[in-house]
């Protein structure tokens, strides 16, 4: 049997009762058949489903209405999420872009890449710590979606931002039919493609990006297809249309929270793009057989550039703590919707610990993908909680590696349960919350609880030593006021 059907056989119901026993036995993709076959939607066993994956750039967890934004407007996601099911608790793998972009595409943790880090990754020669050197690209090697989806049958597309690597590393190298790969700015002829398009000046990427995936989908809608929409918004620079940036302008805004009208337009013109993509599926008769995920790449920018007095307060990930470029709960925990007629009930939320490797096992089991990946699959498909939001996934932990600089210090984390440790690379600091009574990570019982903060440590060394990930190494040219220098030049430009 194949590496990925054994992995697969881990994957079952988990239902809590003693008949289910037998059903453990049993790859997960044929109980989905099964289930398939079963329910109203029957013609979804003979034809694999549609995939739709749309990842959003820098959209913190509560940037949305159904996430509990008061401000941003987001009806056509927040139906999305009536209509299937929202997870509360799902993680980017990385607390930055390319790491989680790389974590989709190899179904790993991005530290078995080398890939820790936005590709280049920060320069900060003078710090305490020398961090590992950020691998360019995603190897050729890795298997990505689209060449496991295209081994049964489905064509594929990729459209946005990649960063994964240049011309030679982007989709259409890594099994994607039809690419175009974003870069640049919001608006014409800011932005460029490739390969390069014919775009009229004026043109919004969000736009002009979703007018590519309703043309792929009108021209593949007789087959499978696995499309992925990459939007680069809501990244700053802050750029929207002017007529939603006034009206948020006049909008009253609630007392508390922050309410930028600019980055509330570029939420407000996500929530467009999402809502002309759900009236193409009604439109092309394929919404009962498409399976819809929407996310985001990693927590919300808390402001544009903190060293600059002309610098723009962004967005709020409160409750949750802090922001992008941290290992606190609003750097990785960001929203995941995932709407599939007659497989997910609408309207259902779910509260297991998930995470943005699962998607690659995920798209393998829907699929019925039987095959060998060319490398480990650290995720675990999120199919049983599709047919049971009260279900739970057979994972001890999930980790996270982020031993460079950005908006926090080098440091790594692990969540077992309720429970979360975030240990500090230059000082061996830890940090020990329960996020069941402190989602807002305020009260570290580090002190209090010390054996199971020392327990979780050691997992977290364990797992780290286990996939070889690079860790920091005393610097000898450490340099307080360089490094601060340094710093505040990093801050005028962030990522």
């Amino acid at each position: 049997m194949s590496q990925f059907s054994n992995r697969l056989d881990t994957l079952t119901l988990n239902q809590g009762s003693s008949p289910m026993s037998l059903w453990k036995q049993i790859p997960a993709f044929i109980v989905l058949t099964f289930l398939i076959g079963a329910s109203a939607t029957s013609s979804a066993a003979d034809k694999p489903p549609n995939v739709l994956l749309i990842l959003i750039d820098d959209m913190g967890w509560a940037d949305l209405g159904c996430y509990g934004s008061r401000f941003h407007e987001t009806p056509a996601i927040d139906r999305l999420a009536s209509q299937g099911m929202r997870f509360t608790d799902f993680y980017a793998a990385g607390a930055v872009c390319s790491p989680t972009r790389a974590s989709i595409q190899s179904g790993q943790y991005q530290a078995r890449l080398g890939i820790t880090d936005f590709i280049p990754g920060h320069f900060r020669p003078y710090a305490p710590l020398r961090v590992p050197e950020v691998t360019g690209a995603l190897p050729l090697e890795i298997m990505t979606p689209a060449e496991m989806l295209k081994t049964k049958g489905y064509h594929t597309a990729y459209f946005g931002k990649w960063h994964l690597g240049g011309a030679d590393h982007e989709p259409s190298h890594q099994g994607y039919d039809e690419s175009f790969v974003s870069s640049g700015r919001h608006f014409a002829p800011q932005f460029r493609t490739n390969p390069s398009a014919d775009i009229p000046d004026g043109t919004y990427l969000a736009d002009w990006l979703t007018d590519q995936t309703i043309q792929f989908m009108a021209d593949h809608r007789e087959e499978p297809f696995f499309v992925m929409l990459s939007h680069y918004a809501v990244h700053i620079p802050l750029e929207a249309k002017e007529e939603t940036i006034e009206k948020y302008r006049e909008k009253p805004k609630p007392e508390d929270g922050v309410n930028n009208p600019i980055y509330a337009a570029m939420v407000e013109h996500v929530d467009e793009s999402v809502a002309r993509l759900m009236q193409s599926l009604d439109n092309l008769e394929i919404a009962e057989n498409t399976l819809v995920i929407f996310t985001s790449d990693n927590g919300g920018l808390y402001q544009t550039a903190s060293a600059r007095a002309d610098s723009a307060i962004v967005c709020s990930n409160a409750p949750l703590r802090d922001e992008k470029g941290t290992l606190y709960e609003g750097g990785i925990r960001v929203p995941l919707i995932c709407r599939w007629p007659g497989v997910i009930a609408p309207g259902t939320e779910c509260d297991e610990p998930t995470i943005s490797i699962d998607f690659w096992p995920t798209l393998a089991d829907v699929s019925g993908f039987e095959g060998e990946a060319s490398q480990d699959i650290d995720g675990l498909s999120l199919v049983p909680l599709f047919n049971d939001s009260d279900a739970t996934l057979d994972r001890k932990a999930i980790y996270f590696h982020y031993p460079h600089y950005h908006h926090s210090r080098p440091a790594g984390a692990i969540r077992v349960g309720d429970w979360k440790l975030i240990e500090f690379f230059e000082d061996d600091r830890l940090e020990l919350y329960n996020l069941e009574d402190d989602i807002s990570e305020e009260r570290n019982l580090a002190t209090e609880q010390p054996e199971r903060a020392s327990r979780l440590r050691a997992q977290l060394e364990e797992w780290r030593e286990s996939i070889d990930a690079a860790m920091p190494t005393p610097n000898p040219d450490h340099d307080p006021a360089r490094e601060l220098s340094i710093e505040r030049g990093n801050r005028r430009n962030r990522r």
